[in-house]
Order: C-alpha cells, then structure tokens, then sequence
C-alpha cells in the first residue's frame, strides 16, 4: 500500500475544471486515454487479483491543475468474534 509521500496517479485520466460556459451542475471534465489507463488499471488488477473496487480522488493541486488520484486506504482487519458452539446455549 502506498504511503502518504507516494501518489499513485491515475495514468490516462486526465480531469479538467469544466468550461466557464458550463451548467453548474457540472463539476469537473474527465478524459481517458485508453491505452495508458489500460496499462494502469491492469497493473492494479496483477497487484491485487482479489480487489473488486478502485477508488479515486479527484484532487487540486497547489497549482489550481484538476488530477485523479488512487486511493489506496483499506480499512484495518478486525478480529472475528469466536464461533458460537453448540453448547453456548446451555444455562448451567
């Protein structure tokens, strides 16, 4: 997993701030070069054959510049509770 200092960048999106003359319903403009989000998203899929979700941040830059971000929080592993046997049920 990636940490703070590493980004792990959606390669082939490309996310721009919406036209001046768009509804204001639209929030962000995005665009996928296939062949290098291709590569990217098959490189996720070989690092982790079990995941079934990607997520992604849209994010603003120092700069103002849109760009779209994985996000590689995972929530951590809780402790399953013992299983319940038959006897559990017997009150002495």
């Amino acid at each position: 997993m990636n940490t703070e200092t590493e980004k792990d960048f959606v390669k082939g999106m490309i996310i721009k701030k919406p036209h001046e003359n768009a509804p204001d319903w639209v929030k962000a403009k995005m665009s996928i070069k296939l062949d290098e989000f291709k590569a990217w998203i098959g490189s996720a899929v070989k690092a982790d054959p079990s995941a079934e979700w990607i997520n992604i941040d849209i994010k603003e830059s120092q700069g103002g510049k849109l760009y779209a971000e994985r996000d590689t929080w995972k929530p951590e592993a809780q402790e399953k509770a013992p299983a319940k046997s038959d006897h559990d049920d017997i009150p002495w």
